[in-house]
């Protein structure tokens, strides 16, 4: 199985650390040093670039600025995560870096990119689960309780989530086309009043224009006719016309065409110029005959226009855009009685995904129900081989209301502990102390990977960092939890800060953390400790600040036994 990890952790005037650089390794990875080292100072920095609450306070004395920094091998999911919200993929890992101002302002970095703290808490669940020392139940919320029994049980929300996303989608086309249903409704009224308004007009293309000069027309019948006959006259009806005289001039350009051919072109041209005249003569006449004075039809046309003014006003500067606004109108009336249609359509649509999503998340709270029973009996056996006398269970409450339906189901898990015997089960933030939670948290982890070893089950590692696990434990019980963390670390990578060296023993990669004074200052210092390193680190936490022959020759005793 491919184990993705935690491979660097950078911490640079972070509280008591000047500058410090981890590197990790696949497995188990302990942590040790003497008390004040800073060995929970680097989990609370991981912590951090989970998204933790920051503080100015871990801004180092003297410094303007903390830094802490990671590199994460990449996952699928955290790279879905980093494209969701508009950032690059770096390949192969995820770095995060966040700084600290002794300000109080922050700023975020993933793969060197600005980014946000809702950024780390989203990408937190892909790369770590830390259980600090300050914040043990963070990052161990219902969310957290849920992931891990599927994981347990095998269980997948799949189907749910399918149904979920089919459902979601129904309900917001719905309330889209009611919210846009609602506002046309309210307008039907007035679109069926406009139509009916418009309809009722009659109105033809261009009308509004051959109506004005009909009114024009008519409003000067009685100088249009003068001006008409005046005209008709002077060309061709008085006795000195224009017509009169072109006729005698005619006449005498033709007696001389008879003697000399010259003008015979001037005769046709006199003959065409009255027989122009004479048509001019016929319209004007017929003009004037055709002019009606009828004050009847001229308050006719006013009225027409008046009314064809007012839809004007209302629909369009033109009768061609009142017209367009009549045919916008009855289209609008058109669709509202097609969405009854869509409506119950999209009704019926909506009411056999509820369905479904019903059936599929009743199924995943009965497979939940399943497991967690499973589930609390051997996390129960676990705790109560790590120096703790405990009642567990999982419990596992569907909450059916829609407005609880999520794409994982409607149920809430809770993980709840009496630590001691007549007390009420509770949730465990109201009953485990720091070193408690951690190791209730090792032996549900422990209980999640046996049986997904045993029935050969693939959940998605990570990296799990446990602080100061060995709280209040000692003997036979520290070994326990060595053995459980090791069986642990053969599925993921484990972090863990311990003091016992039956603890330590267990290690694959076993980091020291010490300090010293430098030109007044305290530097912490990290290394990775090699097979003779390791055994003197091991033979100090068993025998305290001197380390002898008999401690050292322990401590190889102790290894070789972890192996």
């Amino acid at each position: 199985m491919e184990t993705r990890m935690l491979v660097e952790l950078r911490a640079e005037n972070y509280a008591v650390i000047d500058h410090a650089i981890a590197t990790f390794g696949p497995g188990l990875n302990l942590l040790t040093g003497e008390t004040g080292a800073g060995k929970s100072i680097l989990v609370d920095a991981l912590a951090l670039l989970m998204g933790g609450k920051a503080s100015t306070e871990v801004v180092r004395h003297g410094a303007d600025k903390a830094v802490v920094a990671c590199v994460f091998e990449s996952t699928p999911g955290a790279e879905a995560i980093l494209e969701a919200n508009g950032l690059d993929s770096d390949g192969s890992d995820v770095i995060l870096r966040r700084e600290i101002l002794s300000s109080g302002k922050g700023r975020v970095f993933v793969n060197n990119q600005p980014a946000t703290v809702a950024v780390l808490r989203q990408l937190a669940p892909e790369l770590a689960l830390v259980h600090a020392q300050t914040e043990t139940l963070s990052s161990f919320d219902q969310t957290q309780q849920r992931i891990l029994l599927d994981r347990f049980g095998g269980i997948s929300p799949d189907a749910a989530a399918q149904a979920y996303t089919h459902w979601r989608d129904a309900q917001t086309k719905l309330n889209d086309l009611l919210q846009g249903e609602q506002d046309r409704l309210r307008m039907v009224d007035l679109w069926s009043y406009q139509c009916k308004e418009i309809e009722a007009a009659h109105l033809q293309p261009g009308e509004d224009g051959a109506l004005e000069t009909e009114k024009r027309v008519l409003a000067n019948a009685e100088k249009l006719y003068a001006a008409a006959m005046g005209a008709f006259d002077q060309l061709y009806e008085g006795g000195a016309s224009a017509e009169v005289a072109l006729r005698a001039a005619l006449r005498n350009v033709e007696e001389l065409a008879r003697y000399d051919a010259r003008f015979t072109e001037s005769a046709q041209q006199l003959a065409s110029a009255r027989a122009t005249i004479s048509d001019i003569g016929s319209t004007l006449r017929d003009y004037a005959e055709g002019i009606n004075a009828s004050p009847e039809r001229l308050a006719e046309i006013e009225d027409r226009l008046a009314a064809i003014d007012r839809l004007k006003r209302k629909y369009g500067h033109t009768v061609a855009e009142v017209l367009a606004f009549g045919e916008e109108v009855t289209r609008k009336l058109a669709e509202v009685e097609d969405r009854d249609e869509i409506l119950k359509a999209l009704r019926a649509i909506l009411g056999e995904s509820a369905a479904s999503y019903r059936k599929a998340a009743a199924a995943l709270t009965a497979e939940r129900k399943a497991a967690a029973v499973r589930l609390a009996k051997l996390a129960e056996a676990q705790i109560n081989s790590l120096a703790m006398k405990v009642r567990f269970e999982v419990a596992v409450s569907a909450n059916e209301s829609d407005s609880h339906w999520t794409a994982h189901g409607w149920d809430q898990v809770e993980c709840r502990i009496a630590t001691n015997a007549g007390e009420p089960l509770k949730p465990l933030h109201e009953i485990a102390s720091g070193g408690e939670m951690s190791r209730v948290m090792l032996a549900l982890k422990v209980a999640v990977e046996e049986s997904s070893s045993k029935s050969k089950k693939n959940p998605t590692p990570r990296t799990l960092v446990f602080d100061e696990i060995d709280i209040g434990i000692g003997g036979r019980a520290a070994e326990a939890v060595g053995q459980k963390l090791k069986a642990l670390s053969r599925g993921q990578q484990v972090l863990c800060v311990t003091h016992l060296p039956q603890i330590a023993a267990f290690a694959d990669q076993h980091i020291l953390i010490d300090k010293r004074e430098d030109h007044g200052r305290t530097k912490t210092q990290i290394r990775v400790l090699d097979d003779r390193a390791r055994t003197y680190e091991v033979a100090r936490m068993v025998s305290g600040a001197k380390v002898t022959d008999t401690s050292l020759q322990h401590a190889a005793q102790m290894i070789a036994a972890s192996r």
